[in-house]
C-alpha cells in the first residue's frame, strides 16, 4: 500500500567528532529523536568534506581523518520538526542545518492477518 503526506526534512551537518555532555553528538541526536518520537532519523559518514573554514576532512590514507563529515537526516511533521528545534539551539554549538518541504512517499507493503 502507497502513502503520500507532506513533511520537513532536517539535515544536519556536523563533525564526527562533535561532543554534547561527553556523548558524540550524533548518536546524542539520534537518541533524542527516538525519545522524542519522530518517525526516523539517519546518520550518514561522509568520505570528505569541509565547511566554514575550509579545513579538508577525508578518509584518504594519505591524510587520514579523525573528524569526517557527518549529515543527519530527519523527516517528520511539521509540527514535530518545528518542538525539536529549540532542543537543537541547546545542544548544536557548530555545524549546519537546512530544512526543506518533502513530500514523502511511504510503501508499507500488504497487511497479512
Amino acid at each position: 500500500m502507497r502513502k503520500e503526506s507532506e513533511a520537513i526534512l532536517l539535515r544536519i551537518f556536523i563533525g564526527e567528532s562533535d561532543k554534547f555532555e561527553g556523548k558524540l553528538l550524533y548518536k546524542y541526536l539520534i537518541e533524542l529523536f527516538r525519545k522524542e518520537g519522530l518517525a526516523g532519523a539517519t546518520v550518514l559518514r561522509g568520505i570528505a568534506g569541509f565547511g566554514k573554514s575550509s579545513h579538508f576532512h577525508t578518509t584518504s590514507i594519505l591524510r587520514l581523518s579523525t573528524d569526517l563529515p557527518i549529515v543527519i537526516e530527519v523527516a517528520d511533521k511539521k509540527e514535530n520538526i518545528e518542538k525539536i528545534k529549540p532542543k537543537l539551539d541547546k545542544v548544536i554549538e557548530q555545524g549546519l542545518i537546512t530544512e526543506e518541504k518533502v513530500k514523502i512517499v511511504l510503501y508499507e507493503g500488504n497487511k497479512r492477518e
